[in-house]
């Protein structure tokens, strides 16, 4: 607590307005867009690593968070109030500003690894030493962004940037161009699967409270969410690495933009229109399933039928 007390002491409104700007690259939404730009319309490799990286990261730091279940610093020190919130007098526990994007558990950072994840494998892939850096320094604001705004510890943060970096290694060693061989995918595949699998029955472990006292819902949701869009991250890659093969450029800068619009905004429909199936924890597995499938694997389809590729 001693060093988020001391960032809360050098806190002005304009380091509050860049610093909030700078931690939403670890948001969902900046995430999806940017994957599926790269995903079906520039580098399939890029993004393949991308998806590896994040998608076994999320489950690490997700599976971590409800085995740990570690309380933010305002639930460990009421006193303490997180940036653009306030003490309700009634509770004593500090609301709005930042917490109402802080869910779940505080150990590890989900936000730091999403950002990781997502700027890390990009400059581990691209030459230009320029842009790697930035991406990497970039990766490392986020990081820091957490601890400013005063919801996150400093361990937090740098386990997932640790679990983050640790997996990009292992991603640019695994995740090849070309196809190798289908055993070799069919492994990578199940590996993920198998986290994926691990993570849920940690959640429904936690849920009925066998080991420990029971998590309340909420807690567990966004480790229900990554064991969804994992899953549907490994039978995707496997079935389209191997036998769909789609095209990322088009005929046309025309096409391409309408391949991409078209796609994101089924995404994005999909993100609130699934939302009818529940909010319970399985129901919202099931979205992010589905979700995710429909980027990696379905829409490829589409895009190979339809979207012919530029000769």
């Amino acid at each position: 607590m001693e060093l988020l007390r001391a960032l809360e002491g050098i806190r002005t409104p304009f380091l509050d307005t860049v610093i909030g700007l700078i931690t939403r690259f670890g948001e969902e939404t900046i995430l999806i867009v940017v994957f599926c730009a790269l995903y079906w319309c520039i580098n399939k490799h890029m993004a393949y690593v991308m998806g590896f990286v994040f998608f076994l990261s999320s489950l690490a730091v997700q599976g971590l968070k409800i085995v740990f279940r570690w309380p933010r610093p305002w639930v460990y020190d009421p006193t303490f109030a997180p940036v653009g919130s306030t003490v309700n007098p009634a509770t004593g526990l500090a609301e709005g500003g930042a917490i109402e994007a802080a869910t779940g558990y505080a150990f590890p950072s989900g936000h730091t690894q999403n950002a990781a994840a997502l700027l890390g494998s990009l400059g581990a892939q691209i030459k230009i030493r320029a842009v790697k850096f930035t991406l990497f320094g970039l990766a490392l604001l986020v990081g820091f962004s957490r601890l400013y705004l005063g919801v996150h510890y400093l361990s937090d943060v740098l386990v997932s940037l640790a679990i983050a970096f640790a997996l990009i290694w292992v991603a640019m060693k695994v995740i090849t161009p070309e196809v190798v061989s289908v055993k070799r995918e069919l492994a990578v595949a199940l590996g993920i699967a198998g986290a994926a699998v691990l993570v849920v029955v940690i959640v429904i472990l936690r849920y009925n409270g066998i080991f420990g006292e029971a998590s309340e819902p909420h807690q567990l949701r966004d480790a229900s969410r990554a064991a969804g869009a994992a899953m549907g991250f490994a039978i995707g890659m496997f079935v389209e690495r191997n036998y769909i093969k789609f095209p990322t450029r088009a005929r046309n800068i025309g096409f391409q933009i309408l391949k991409f619009v078209i796609g994101l905004a089924v995404v994005l429909g999909l993100q609130e229109g699934l939302r009818v199936m529940g909010t319970a924890l399985f129901p919202d597995a099931l979205r992010y399933f589905f979700m995710v499938l429909w980027i990696v694997l379905v829409y490829p389809l589409i895009i190979k039928k339809f979207f012919p590729a530029k000769n």
